[in-house]
């Protein structure tokens, strides 16, 4: 089959569909052991891949980002949230409440308690939005003993606003340099300074002024 005729050749078709076909499953997984384990850079993630797909022809490529990244958020943050209510409810504990309690200070606790005591489940949507802001107001929420179905009510809109933010940021990277890699870069580099803004506030603040 001759490109001269008007169609494209096979071989220039598959290597995007082989992409799409490995890259679509690897957010979707990355981003749900992100939500499981905190430790994956779910945003730059979710960012990177807005930026591919904003460079790509392909249609719906950007929609395809937007429901891997927001249904693999929720699953993630359900399977961590259910595994929390465990732990609540064991003698022991579990592994999983710990790594929550580990990562949700004393002092944030308490302001998410606070906040979730005043505004209820839309302080869920907030907490996916503010860095390191998630596992805090998750633990409030296991303390305060919700039950799993209220708990995934407020989460869905949060994944949902969460999804659309940071695919948001990848497609004003994309749109502002012609090569998909250099979009990626400045991406990755505007979701690490957004994720540090915060602690680096907090020590700012803390910082004694002689």
């Amino acid at each position: 089959m001759q490109a001269a005729g008007g169609l494209v050749p096979p071989a220039a078709v598959a290597p995007e569909s082989t992409q799409q076909a490995i890259g679509y499953p690897s957010l979707f997984l990355l981003v749900l052991i992100g939500a499981l384990v905190p430790v994956v850079p779910t945003g730059a993630l979710v960012s990177s891949a807005a930026v591919v797909a904003f460079h790509r022809s392909a249609p719906f490529s950007m929609a395809l980002v937007f429901a891997t990244a927001s249904l693999a958020a929720f699953l993630g943050d359900v399977a961590l949230y259910w595994l929390g209510r465990r732990g609540m409810t064991s003698r022991n504990g579990s592994r999983w409440l710990e790594a929550i309690r580990d990562r949700a200070p004393e002092e944030r606790l308490a302001q998410a308690q606070e906040k979730l005591a005043d505004h209820g489940v839309a302080v869920l949507v907030l907490s996916r939005l503010v860095p390191a802001g998630r596992l805090p107001v998750m633990l409030a929420c296991l303390v305060a003993r919700w039950p799993l179905r209220r708990f995934v009510r407020g989460n869905l809109p949060a994944c949902l606003a969460w999804a659309a933010t940071y695919q948001l940021i990848g497609v004003l990277g994309g749109s502002l340099f012609p090569e998909p890699w250099q979009g990626v870069v400045a991406a990755v580099v505007l979701t690490v300074l957004i994720s540090a803004a915060p602690s680096l506030w907090r020590r700012v603040r803390r910082t004694p002024v002689n």
